[in-house]
Parts: structure tokens; C-alpha cells; sequence
């Protein structure tokens, strides 16, 4: 697992790095990712690095809960009433590549399925 000082996350969430912040409660933050694929296009994380939504649910459930209510709230707040997608990347073989958990919440544009 990366040091906390070398996870691109972790250091969003300490303040060391720049993020248009979206949401900060007390165990989630969220933040408009840098290169959006969608008009709403936000990362939720966990304030505690966990590597994959799997880590996540089995060590810090109450965050998992959490960070899915964010999405949802995201979703309102923007305008798209509940219609987003959520999209978790566990593993660097299907596009994870930073590993800090998070969640993308996708809304604001047609969406194919399935997805890739």
C-alpha cells in the first residue's frame, strides 16, 4: 500500500493537493475529477486510503454507506435528479490508476451499455 504521502488522494483529502471540493463530511469527500467524460463527472473517496471498494466495504462499511449517499446527493444537487452512474475501478486491469478507492459519479450525458 502507498504511503499516504504518496497517495494522490490521501493528499487531496490532508489539503497538501488543489481539488475543486463538491463535499467534505466525516468520512467522505468529493471533487470534481481534472479530465471529465461526463458535463457531471465527481469522485467520491474516503477520507482513509482503502485501495479498493472491497477493502472499503469489509474495513470501513459505514464509509461505503456513506460515500454512496454523497453520489446520490451529488446527483440531486447538480440537476440530474437521481439519474448518474456510479463506476468503481478495482484493479489496475480494468482502469484503476490511482488506488485510493473512489467512486466516479457520471451524469449529464447518454450512457451506453455496457459500459467500456
Amino acid at each position: 500500500m502507498a504511503e499516504r504521502t504518496e497517495c494522490l488522494f490521501c493528499r487531496i483529502v490532508d489539503g497538501d493537493l488543489p481539488a475543486t471540493l463538491v463535499h467534505e463530511g466525516e468520512r467522505v469527500v468529493a471533487f470534481r475529477d481534472v479530465t471529465p467524460v461526463a458535463p457531471t463527472h465527481v469522485l467520491v473517496i474516503p477520507r482513509e486510503h482503502h485501495v479498493t471498494v472491497t477493502d472499503l466495504g469489509r474495513d470501513e462499511p459505514a464509509a461505503l454507506v456513506e460515500l454512496v449517499a454523497v453520489a446520490d446527493r451529488i446527483s440531486h444537487a447538480e440537476g440530474h435528479a437521481g439519474d448518474y452512474r456510479l463506476v468503481f475501478n478495482s484493479g489496475a486491469a480494468v482502469g484503476q490508476s490511482v488506488f485510493h478507492v473512489h467512486g466516479h459519479v457520471l451524469a449529464g450525458r447518454g450512457f451506453t451499455w455496457p459500459p467500456g
